[in-house]
């Protein structure tokens, strides 16, 4: 068996257990346990991996609490973020799941130990909360205190039967993958709310090369609608080979997927120092004033929320929004995502943001900010997608890609609605359409019914439109009609038709002759 599919058997697998375990509970207030613990046996292996390092006669499960010396625990928390006893390790405790009566108050114990262990150090804000979600005395897991445990146990024996192999980079690559596996396949399942937390793996990739094109090193990556992390994930695959000298930034108003947002950054092996996600509104209260700027912005916020806009009269002097000299509309927020994220963004960096089509078109105070845009020549390319990519919606969005280092003043349009492929109830983008937009997006070549640069002055003269079907003819797939051939066609219907008439007219007489 290749590794592929052992990846694509381990992920069955847990789905499996996932819909196994949950019995009558919805799948979606399911997630959190079936996630939380496939975190909690990660963080276990990894801090045991940590403790032993490499040597074979050490096996931290199998050590007394006890022999654990405070020096040692204070480095161990200094390095990972946190600390784990070796009776608190989840191997331990799956082991023993099934007879032990407490099961659930041990857990919610184990949890907030870890939890606590990072108070007064450096990771203190990064670990706190991780288990919020894992409420182990919920009524959703069962009635009784038995009932739950069942349950409990049952996640828990399943997690543990999954093979992942001795711990070491490729296990923490299927640790990850399992778990956005699980992530994306609860979003599908989630209707509209799925889409708002996660961004599918073949958009996010196309996102995070938009955004990190030709850059050999950045000092930073950031996305101010974070959601569960995917896009910041893709952009690390997408870096493995260069640097990301201060690593990931995020900041996500939902609680339950700001956890998962942290706990994605920790199952993809990056340590506590090296990203910050915050909890809270993007657009009311931000993060990061102090961390800006970024060399490259990846996002895919919500599509035309209601935010505060123009009845908070402060908003128009924030240094966000105050250099287009307007807000955007109470009722669609989408450019003041746009306005913040550009804000963010270095001199040398792009932001690549998922977008609603209408803001390319509408007019108003959306017409003015993208006048602003446009003016300032931060616009590099507008690429349209097909429908149907993301999870609750079938509308077929945009990319926006913002620059502050452009070297000429004209816009990229890219049509690349044609490009998918139909994959269950939603479409994909494959490798290869992916290859085709990125090359368009570097050659800035014209590409007929693609691609197509626009002088700004062109831009102007349409009032500051920036859809991509202004710019860019779409193909006409209607079929070709042979004017000629048609003709003749009907000639010989013509024809055909009078000789059975004619043939038809001799019958009848015939019949009536014989009547007399």
């Amino acid at each position: 068996m290749t590794s592929k599919e052992q990846r694509a058997a381990l992920q069955r697998q847990i789905w499996q257990i996932a819909n196994d375990v949950r019995g009558a509970v919805d799948g979606w207030d399911f997630k959190q346990y079936v996630l939380g613990t496939l975190f909690y046996r990660f963080i276990s292996e990894n801090f045991a991996s940590y403790i032993e390092a490499g040597d074979e006669s050490i096996d931290y499960a199998k050590l007394d609490d006890d022999v654990i010396f405070p020096e040692i625990k204070d480095d161990a928390i200094k390095t990972k973020g946190y600390f784990i006893y070796p009776s608190q390790l989840f191997a331990n405790i799956a082991a023993g799941a099934n007879t032990n009566d407490s099961l659930n108050t041990d857990l919610a114990t184990i949890f907030a130990a870890i939890e606590n262990s990072a108070n007064g150090f450096p990771s203190e804000m990064d670990i706190k909360g991780l288990f919020a979600d894992f409420d182990t005395t919920s009524n959703r897991l069962g009635n009784t205190v038995a009932d739950k445990n069942k349950r409990l146990a049952a996640v828990l024996k399943g997690v543990a039967g999954l093979n992942f192999g001795d711990f070491h980079g490729s296990q923490i690559d299927l640790f990850g993958d399992a778990y956005e596996y699980l992530i994306s396949n609860y979003a599908a399942n989630a209707g509209k709310s799925g889409g708002e937390f996660f961004t599918p793996q073949h958009v996010s990739m196309l996102i995070a090369q938009l955004a990190m094109h030709k850059q050999t090193s950045v000092n930073k990556i950031y996305d101010p609608a974070a959601g569960s992390g995917s896009l910041l994930l893709q952009a690390k695959k997408h870096f493995d080979a260069h640097i990301i000298e201060e690593g990931f930034f995020g900041q996500e108003i939902n609680h339950t997927t700001y956890n998962l947002a942290r706990m994605n950054m920790f199952l993809h092996n990056i340590n506590y120092d090296k990203f910050n996600i915050q909890l809270g509104n993007t657009l009311e209260n931000p993060h990061f004033d102090d961390e800006k700027p970024f060399d490259a912005i990846v996002s895919n916020p919500p599509y035309s929320v209601k935010w505060k806009g123009r009845d908070d009269p402060t908003l128009i002097n924030d240094e966000r929004f105050a250099p287009a000299g307007v807000l955007a509309p109470k009722s669609k927020a989408d450019f003041a995502f746009v306005l913040h994220a550009l804000s963010y963004l270095s001199s040398k960096g792009r932001a690549a943001i998922v977008s609603f089509p209408g803001i390319f078109y509408r007019g108003g105070a959306e017409k003015k900010i993208r006048q602003y845009l446009v003016d300032n020549n931060y616009v590099e390319t507008v690429i349209s997608l097909a429908p149907n990519l993301f999870f609750g919606t079938t509308i077929a969005v945009n990319i926006l890609v913002l620059s502050k280092h452009k070297t000429d003043n004209s816009t990229q349009f890219i049509d690349a609605s044609e490009l998918f492929k139909k994959e269950t109830n939603n479409n994909v983008l494959t490798g290869d359409h992916i290859a085709r937009i990125m090359q368009a997006f570097d050659s800035k070549e014209n590409v007929e019914h693609f691609a197509k640069s626009i002088d700004y002055e062109k831009i102007v003269e349409n009032d500051y439109n920036l859809s991509v079907s202004s710019y860019v003819e779409a193909r006409d797939t209607r079929e070709v009609i042979d004017i000629d051939r048609l003709n003749d066609e009907l000639k010989t219907t013509v024809a055909n038709i009078d000789r059975l008439r004619t043939d038809i007219d001799a019958i009848v007489a015939e019949i009536e002759g014989g009547g007399e």
